[in-house]
């Protein structure tokens, strides 16, 4: 089974960087990653998406835990 984790992250500043770590935590079982942000007169958004193929299901339970558990953190799940 494919799992593709879709995080929306409000307040990129502050939320980033405990982002960035537990996305590393999991490093080994995300096989595709791919950022998305608006640019507003030539500034970066304050907010972004990032989409995350995950390779197995327990990893993309924990990862999605583990990211809920941040204010300003929205996750959406696929499954295929």
């Amino acid at each position: 089974m494919t799992t593709i984790i879709g995080i929306k992250v409000s307040n990129r500043l502050e939320n980033a960087l405990t982002v960035q770590e537990i996305l590393t935590n999991f490093g080994c079982a995300i096989k595709t990653r791919i950022g998305l942000h608006k640019e507003v007169n030539g500034k970066c958004s304050t907010e972004g998406i990032i989409l995350l193929e995950i390779i197995d299901e327990e990893s993309a339970i924990l990862a999605a835990n583990a990211l809920c558990d941040i204010d300003g953190i929205e996750i959406q799940q696929m499954k295929f």
